[in-house]
């Protein structure tokens, strides 16, 4: 979607990424969602971990499906609505963690990091 997004504005076609935290619908129901079986021994510990976690919130999720629905039409209305949209309180959560954690990665070899650039290159940035 980000590559998409400058590719597609010139023409008039806006997008917005939406990512979702848990919605009480039913996608985690017995009825909807197929779980897979471990097939593979260094993962049969974490799938099953993950499986028992998802049907654990089944039915308990906090975000509201209708509330969504009219949260995305008046996103959807607006002349500059947000090229990514944290939906519900748990993926504000997760947006905030990935930036603290992408931050932290661009501090842990800043130095290193910011040493690549050619001698020149390097002496020209620092007098802009």
């Amino acid at each position: 979607m980000e590559c998409l997004a400058p590719e597609v504005e010139p023409f008039g076609i806006r997008t917005m990424l939406v990512e979702p935290g848990f919605f009480r619908t039913e996608l985690l129901t017995e009825d909807s969602t197929d779980y897979p079986v471990p097939s593979i021994d260094d993962y049969a510990e974490k799938t099953k971990e993950t499986v028992a976690a998802w049907k654990g919130i089944s039915g308990q999720q906090s975000g509201d499906p209708a509330k969504l629905a009219d949260a995305l039409m008046q996103l959807v209305g607006k002349d500059d609505p947000p090229f990514r949209w944290a939906a519900g309180a748990d993926a504000v959560e997760t947006f905030e963690k990935k930036g603290r954690e992408l931050i932290e990665q661009a501090n842990a070899y800043r130095d290193l990091s910011s040493s690549l650039a050619f001698d020149d290159a390097a002496e020209s940035m620092k007098g802009s």
